[in-house]
């Protein structure tokens, strides 16, 4: 038996501004920049000038959105372990999820074993060297990764 749609129900569409979508990281970066305020776009400039000394996450998607992140030459943790150097308060990451460490030429991204796994473009990684507009997801979490340009 199918339930009969209340008579009273009303169907709407919005008519969005159309415009050209892309999702290329560089122009992912640019957009997020572009809408931050211009001391933190000096910061990011900064970091995009530090010929691969610093970086930083931002999360571009889930709770605590907006949420900035330095990476130093010494790496970082990242969990839902109080303990992480990037906590991420969400049952769906593992305690000690993440590290990103640096190497030569920039930072790599390592999971730690972790029982939800990390992606990249929505594919499992053990390991991932890291680009400046690179987004991972660690459970709910899409952080986007900022380095040197």
């Amino acid at each position: 038996m199918v339930a009969e749609a209340p008579k009273n129900e009303l169907t709407t569409t919005l008519h969005l501004n159309l415009r050209e979508v892309s999702n290329s990281p560089s122009n992912k970066l640019e957009e997020i920049i572009a809408g931050l305020p211009a001391g933190d776009r000096e910061v990011i400039a900064a970091i995009q000038g530090s010929n691969s000394e610093k970086s930083m996450l931002i999360i571009a998607r889930g709770p605590n959105k907006g949420s900035r992140f330095l990476i130093t030459p010494e790496g970082v943790t990242i969990g839902r372990s109080a303990d992480s150097d990037i906590f991420l308060d969400d049952i769906t990451v593992s305690r000690l999820h993440a590290k990103i460490a640096k190497v030569e030429d920039g930072f790599v991204l390592t999971d730690q074993g972790s029982l939800n796994g990390t992606y990249f473009e929505n594919t499992p990684i053990t390991q991932r060297s890291l680009f400046s507009g690179d987004e991972f997801q660690i459970g709910k979490f899409h952080l986007l990764f900022i380095g040197s340009k």
